[in-house]
C-alpha cells in the first residue's frame, strides 16, 4: 500500500530557555529537526526564549495561546491550532525534554502501512541524566545516543506518556488542560478506548530519551504537578476523574516484527512487570 510523504507535525510546548531547562529542550528540538523525512514542528506559547530558539531553528512558533489564572498555558486552544496548522494528516504532541530518534517515524510509516487509519500511540520513555548540549554534528549521533541511553538509563514507569501520535481529527477536541500537570495524559488514552480506538504501545520500537530535569519552578516540585496542586486537581475534574488505571492500558502492541492485539491478561501482565517502577514513582510524588 502506497503513503505519501507528508510531513508528521510534532508539537510542544516549551518552558523559558534558560539553566539546565534551556539546555534539555533545545537538545530535543535539535534531535527532531534530524528526524528523516523532517517534520513540521510547532513551538507554542511565549516564555523566554522560544521565539529566538524557532527562528535559530527554523521552526514555527505560535505565540498566541490561553493561559489559566496561574499563568500555565491550556492544551485546549493548542490542539485546536495544531490541527489547523498542520500539514499532513498525523500529529504529535510531544515534550520538549524529549529526544526523539528516526524509530519514532519508522513506526508511525508501520502502523500507517498496517492499516491503522484510527489510532493514538504512546509508549514508555527511557529517563536519562542529561546536562550538557548534545553534538548532533556527528555522523552516527543517533546510534550513539540510542547505546548510550539504553547502557545509562532507565525505563519509566508505564504511567508515564511523553508522546502521543495521532490522525486528524482525533483530540481536534479536548477539555481545557493545564499543559504539565498530571491526569490529561490518562484521559487523552481513556478517550480512545471510550470511542474503541486501537492504542498502540511502541515502547519495545521507539527510544523515547526523557532528560531528567527537576521541578524546582513549583513549590510543591513534582508532587504539585501531578497530584496535590490546585491545578492537578482541575485536571483530574476535567478529566472526569479518571482514575489511572484506566488511562494508560494499550490495546495494542508494536514490535519488530509487527503489531499484535493484546487481551486483558496481557495488560495486566504488563502491569504487574511494571509495578516497581510504578511504586517508585508514587514515592516521589507522595
Amino acid at each position: 500500500m502506497y503513503f505519501p510523504e507528508e510531513p508528521i507535525t510534532i508539537f510542544t510546548v516549551p518552558k523559558a530557555f534558560k539553566g539546565h531547562i534551556g539546555i534539555i529542550q533545545q537538545n530535543a528540538l535539535k534531535s527532531w529537526k534530524l528526524l528523516s523525512p523532517q517534520p513540521q514542528i510547532l513551538l507554542f506559547g511565549n516564555d523566554e526564549g522560544i521565539d529566538e530558539i524557532a527562528q535559530k531553528l527554523d521552526v514555527i512558533h505560535v505565540p498566541n495561546i490561553q493561559l489559566n489564572e496561574y499563568g500555565t498555558p491550556l492544551l485546549d486552544g493548542i490542539f485546536q491550532q495544531a490541527h489547523e496548522l498542520a500539514k499532513g494528516s498525523i500529529l504529535s504532541y510531544v515534550n520538549t525534554d524529549v529526544i526523539l530518534l528516526n524509530d519514532f517515524l519508522v513506526t508511525v510509516k508501520q502502523l500507517q502501512a498496517e492499516s491503522f487509519h484510527h489510532f493514538i500511540m504512546i509508549g514508555q520513555r527511557t529517563d536519562v541524566n542529561i546536562t550538557e548540549p548534545l553534538n548532533f554534528d556527528l555522523p552516527d549521533w543517533d546510534r550513539e545516543l540510542r547505546h548510550f541511553a539504553l547502557e545509562q538509563g532507565a525505563l519509566a514507569s508505564i504511567v508515564c506518556m511523553d508522546y502521543f501520535v495521532f490522525p486528524k481529527p482525533l483530540y481536534a477536541e479536548i477539555p481545557s488542560f493545564a499543559v504539565g500537570r498530571g491526569h490529561w495524559d490518562h484521559w487523552m488514552v481513556y478517550y480512545a478506548r471510550q470511542l474503541e480506538i486501537p492504542v498502540v504501545d511502541a515502547t519495545e520500537v521507539v527510544t523515547a530519551i526523557h532528560q531528567n530535569h527537576s521541578y524546582s519552578h513549583l513549590s510543591g516540585g513534582r508532587g504539585e504537578a501531578y497530584v496535590r496542586g490546585n491545578e492537578a486537581k482541575q485536571n483530574a475534574k476535567l478529566a472526569g476523574n479518571v482514575h489511572m488505571a484506566n488511562g494508560f492500558v494499550a490495546t495494542w502492541k508494536l514490535t519488530s516484527c509487527g503489531s499484535k492485539k493484546r487481551n486483558s491478561l496481557s495488560a495486566l501482565f504488563s502491569f504487574v512487570i511494571d509495578m516497581p517502577r510504578f511504586v517508585k514513582l508514587l514515592k516521589r510524588l507522595i
